[in-house]
């Protein structure tokens, strides 16, 4: 990636939804070589899509928590079975694993804390495998990961 590149990425990043002309002024490109390397960039993977950021309140998800968990085992079944019964929860937003402890670091959006603890105690504590899950709640966020 050169220097247009990198320019190409940082627009689209703060607006996904720009058109191909606006695009091309913003990079001091005309716009047929700016579109060539748009399409370079998404056959490359360094574009892996768009999307709208969504106002999570909007949707009855406003109540964020940020879970650390620790597995019983790290063995490839149990590492498995945990991960597909965690991402197939609808509140669950987010799981990364992680390298040493905590094994995973998950985001969970709810309506509410009432709503979280019955998540909690009714769904992601059921699931087999987890030794600790440990919750915190976002008092402030300071930086978004999109514009």
């Amino acid at each position: 990636m050169d220097a247009i590149d990198r320019a190409i990425v940082d627009a689209l990043t703060a607006d996904g939804r720009m058109t191909n002309v606006e695009l091309a002024d913003r990079v001091n490109l005309t716009p047929g070589p700016t579109l060539r390397r748009v399409q370079r960039l998404e056959a490359d993977g360094v574009i892996r899509g768009y999307r709208a950021v969504i106002d999570p309140e909007s949707l009855g998800r406003g109540f964020e928590v940020l879970v650390d968990i620790d597995l019983l085992v790290n063995d490839r079944t149990t590492v498995r079975r945990f991960e597909a019964a965690l991402t197939a929860f609808d509140e669950v937003v987010e799981v990364q694993r992680l390298f040493g402890s905590p094994d995973y670091f998950v985001r969970v959006a709810v309506p509410n804390l009432e709503s979280y603890e019955r998540f909690h105690m009714e769904k992601m504590l059921e699931v087999p495998g987890i030794r600790r899950a440990s919750s915190r709640f976002r008092m402030k966020t300071v930086k978004e990961p999109t514009a």
